[in-house]
């Protein structure tokens, strides 16, 4: 297919600097299917892209969006059988979400459940794969495990949550408001700790009687370490997949606190990891996660549905730190039947 779409186009600096653009729809490669996108969502990599700090991988489109939904509309050289035009699937991707048309790996694309809608769809692909991964992949749950969950309101916390509670973990989250603590309550945290009243490392403490916790998931970085270090189990596992608190941390014992309480300190990213890593992931949450949707134990939690045309607004409302779980981007209405 040739031609032009509607795309997010930017230019490095602010959320004013976002604009919709006309660029040429994407040629397929090998093995990859072009989406009509009918829904796509934004994430923090989207805004640190756009201040230009954090670029796509080598050879990836430039445009934002790490994640689309729609309907497969053409299947490139190479593809096997699993698809057909006219589906209705999620896409992982390395970047080009925010637009009318996106090309994805066909191994990377999942079945949108049944009776869900493309809005609702588009708050599943970046944030639960990601939470998924850093559970079960890089963290290696346990059941029974303590999991201290920071951004307990965002999309990934969210998502974590819920993951913990099906699984058979106890969540602990960190937020920045008693609404956003009590909504992860609601989804089966066990407690939440409001970061800006207080510290929350002893009231961790305390709630793990003494013991510390088995799992960090970590976005923030720099400004927790400390609290964090003094808050995880002998042998715990501390994932950082995120340094909004700041890359650098203050001169301390820190290696020796690791060393005696024998932590494992582990970094995640998903975007750049290989494309077989990926369809590894893909396939077991498919596998694991995905009929959990269908049944009502696992639903996606949106913050805003805002159409593309409002990019400016909803860059400004991911960076005001005051939403729970996604903000989505219709990208195009759906009819009834496209809902089904």
């Amino acid at each position: 297919m040739s031609g032009m779409m509607r795309a997010v186009i930017f230019e490095a600096g602010g959320p004013e600097n976002l604009a919709i653009g006309s660029v040429p729809i994407p040629q397929l490669r090998e093995k990859e299917v072009l989406l009509k996108v009918y829904a796509t969502a934004i994430n923090r990599a989207d805004t640190l892209q756009r201040k230009g700090v954090y670029p796509p991988p080598q050879g990836e489109s430039d445009i934002l969006g790490l994640e689309a939904v729609g309907v497969v509309d053409k299947l490139g050289a190479g593809c096997g059988s699993s698809w057909k035009v006219g589906d209705r699937v999620m896409a992982l991707l390395p970047g080009g979400g925010n637009a009318e048309y996106v090309a994805s790996r066909e191994e990377l694309l999942m079945p949108i459940p049944k009776n869900m809608k493309f809005t609702q769809a588009a708050a599943v692909p970046e944030v639960w794969l990601t939470a998924f991964q850093l559970l079960f992949t890089v963290g290696k749950v346990k059941k029974t495990d303590t999991v201290l969950i920071h951004a307990g309101g965002s999309g990934v916390g969210t998502a974590a949550v819920q993951l913990c509670r099906q699984f058979g973990a106890r969540a602990l989250v960190v937020a920045g408001s008693t609404e956003k603590i009590n909504f992860a309550k609601s989804l089966g945290a066990e407690e939440g700790f409001n970061y800006k009243e207080a510290a929350f490392e002893p009231k961790v403490l305390k709630h793990t009687e003494g013991k510390g916790v088995n799992l960090i998931l970590d976005c923030v970085g720099g400004s927790f370490f400390d609290q964090n270090i003094n808050s995880i189990a002998a042998e715990g596992t501390w994932v950082i997949y995120g340094l909004m608190g700041g890359s650098t941390i203050n001169t301390g014992d820190h290696l020796a606190k690791i060393l005696r309480k024998r932590i494992t300190i582990v970094g995640s990213t998903l975007r750049a990891r290989s494309v077989q890593y990926k369809e590894s992931l893909v396939a077991d949450f498919t596998q694991r996660a995905l009929p959990h949707f269908s049944s009502g134990e696992f639903r996606p939690i949106i913050d805003t549905v805002m159409t593309l045309d409002s990019i400016k607004e909803a860059h400004a409302l991911m960076e005001s730190n005051k939403t729970t779980g996604k903000i989505v981007l219709q990208v195009q209405e759906e009819s009834p039947k496209e809902e089904l």
